[in-house]
């Protein structure tokens, strides 16, 4: 079977913060139109570094690409800004469940879809798009945001971001601090998002089992490192992960 044409690549990036620290060592991979890959390791392995680096929010952090280059869609994005790339179609939905706690539910999603100028037609359609995808925020569209919990918060956070109309949506650590029926939840919801209408998933995840359910390849980072790859459920099903988290005897980076 091939693999479908590459629309992100990144290719060999070495990233530093504040020019002393080294987070990212020659790290690569792709991602083709429709794909979900996940991006594992453990706390501190280089996955936030990534994501970051892909979106050029490295600079918010005093942080820099040393090397190396990312492409989205064919276009080198060294020259443009989060803004633009997320009008291109690459948004991230950053760790921590970042809303808008004073606004209501309804209005931070809203927020998500003025970027793209839309009619008031057109915003009513795509928040009922949302709710179609997340019925509780339906319950919850006049709560305050800051007041729901935190599973409702993420659902927020990722509704905001596909109210752009996302190509790719990167996700970092989308089920820390979560439940695991309210992460089931979330993942369920992406993974119909990805099948129903091609969205293209990179998530950065703790919990690899959990995310190897719904993806079809896996990148494994470790010390900033890549040092596995391959598919998500053989990757998982061969106990590589385990040795890789627990640092089991004999085990050695692999790719494949």
């Amino acid at each position: 079977m091939t693999a479908p044409a590459a629309f992100l690549e990144v290719d060999g990036i070495e990233a530093v913060y504040g020019n002393a620290i080294l987070a990212l060592r020659d790290v690569s991979l792709s991602l083709g139109a429709g794909e979900i890959v996940a991006l594992l390791g453990a706390n501190g392995a280089g996955k936030t570094t990534t994501l970051r680096a892909i979106s050029n929010l490295l600079g918010a952090q005093r942080g820099s690409l040393r090397r190396g280059h990312v492409r989205w869609q064919g276009e080198a994005t060294a020259r443009l800004d989060p803004a633009s790339l997320v009008r291109r179609g690459l948004v991230q939905v950053l760790e921590g469940r970042h809303v808008f706690g004073q606004l209501t539910v309804e209005t931070n999603l809203e927020i998500g879809g003025y970027l793209r100028r839309p009619s008031r037609a057109q915003l009513a359609r795509d928040l009922e798009r949302i709710y179609a995808w997340f019925p509780r925020l339906r319950e919850r569209r006049h709560t305050r945001a800051g007041l729901t919990s935190g599973g409702e918060q993420q659902m927020v956070a990722i509704g905001r971001a596909l109210m752009t109309r996302p190509k790719l949506l990167l996700l970092d650590e989308p089920s820390m601090g979560l439940a695991p029926r309210v992460v089931a939840e979330i993942f369920e919801s992406l993974a119909r998002l990805n099948r129903e209408e091609g969205l293209s998933l990179l998530i950065a995840e703790q919990s690899a089992h959990l995310v190897l359910e719904h993806a079809h390849r896996a990148v494994v980072l470790e010390n900033g490192r890549v040092v596995a790859t391959g598919n998500g459920r053989d990757l998982s099903a061969s106990g590589r992960l385990d040795a890789l988290y627990l640092g089991e005897p004999g085990a050695t980076p692999t790719r494949h």
